[in-house]
């Protein structure tokens, strides 16, 4: 595993008047980027060829690393060009999509923001059943096989897939059923049936909130609010329930975009608790505990009971909709903040206080 000792020794080559902020280009990077020019750093894309057109309609990569594949960020030549450039990585969900959590924290010799010990703890769905149990979280139930399905329940897949694959069952056989269907439509494989994940499903509205834990201010921030636009799911509305009956519709959830919500108030209040709860947790479980963005998945009942779902423990594509008009962030900082510009904001008040190395890993 790399250590935070080693991280800090490659710190020293770079010339921190010159560091750049660097990351995948997919999922957040136009956020990220955005958010670091405007702090005054460069920006470094490694970015597949067939994606370079985002960059050239939004020139916001000052550098583009090109790669056939995201995993070649692990290739030893791609790093060597990160730390010739002083790139700091700021992670997001293609980062654990396109890579292993080991592979994150045993491979990878470029400086990132965040704690990389938390990304297992994200990936791991049982670490993270712990960690949120630990911070005193509602959760839904879980189930460890289809024969124990006795009500509702979600079927996820591990990792940021996106929803991809994602279905409803309320039984044994409607879970076995629905694997075949799904299987049939090419979101699943064989070998992916063993790895789904049973949660029991709450009825109410998805919620997820956005913080930012930071370091240098000893604070956790409430920063955004987003709702997923799910494609088969939220599509289904507009099909008559005769027809639906009658074709067999199973929606999946693979997400497409996000909205922003604006809370009730009287929501607030333990949403933030929520948030502080959680990095409190994090701090016993992997100290140094969160450093920078994360994100909880919840769902708010029509008693106004929240359960959380999932964390995930780094930016989200959902802060996408706050660029330059989260009203939360508006509250705390006035106009133009948003996520991918608090993170540079961190990393440039942490080189001012000489703290680099307690936000990166």
């Amino acid at each position: 595993m790399i250590t935070r000792e080693e991280i800090a020794e490659i710190l020293k080559t770079y010339d921190l008047g010159k560091l750049a902020i660097g990351t995948l280009g997919s999922h957040s990077a136009l956020n990220i980027f955005k958010g670091a020019k405007e702090e005054g750093f460069k920006t470094v894309s490694i970015c597949k060829k067939s994606d370079a057109i985002i960059y050239k309609k939004f020139p916001l990569a000052d550098e583009i690393v090109f790669v056939e594949d995201f995993s070649e960020l692990l290739n030893d030549n791609v790093q060597e060009k990160l730390r010739e450039l002083n790139v700091v990585l700021v992670p997001h969900g293609s980062f654990t999509a396109y890579l292993s959590t080991e592979e994150i924290t045993n491979k990878l010799y470029v400086p990132m923001l965040g704690n990389r010990q938390l990304l297992h703890w994200e990936a791991d769905r049982k670490k993270q059943k712990k960690w949120l149990s630990k911070a005193g979280l509602k959760l839904p139930r879980t189930f460890e096989k289809p024969e124990e399905i006795n009500r509702l329940i979600i079927a996820k897949l591990p990792g940021a897939k996106g929803g991809k694959g994602y279905f409803l069952a309320n039984s044994r056989e409607s879970f076995h059923k629905k694997v075949k269907e799904i299987i049939k439509r090419g979101l699943l494989s064989e070998k992916d049936v063993a790895h789904i994940h049973l949660q029991e499903y709450i009825l109410g509205v998805n919620v997820y909130p956005h913080y930012f834990s930071s370091i240098i201010d000893d604070d956790v921030e409430f920063l955004g609010v987003d709702k997923r636009y799910e494609s088969a799911v939220d599509a289904i509305g507009r099909i008559p329930a005769e027809e639906q009956l009658e074709i067999g519709i199973s929606p999946t959830y693979t997400i497409v975009g996000n909205m922003p919500i604006t809370l009730r108030e009287s929501l607030l209040p333990e949403l933030i608790r929520m948030g502080d709860n959680v990095v409190k947790a994090s701090r016993e479980i992997a100290p140094p505990g969160i450093i920078g963005p994360f994100c909880l998945e919840t769902v708010v009942t029509d008693n106004l009971e929240i359960y959380t779902f999932e964390i995930s423990a780094r930016i989200v594509a959902g802060t996408n909709v706050g660029l330059g008009t989260s009203p939360y962030a508006y509250l705390k900082y006035g106009e133009n903040m948003y996520m991918g510009r608090r993170i540079s904001l961190e990393v440039k008040n942490a080189i001012k206080q000489k703290r680099v190395n307690e936000i990166i890993t």
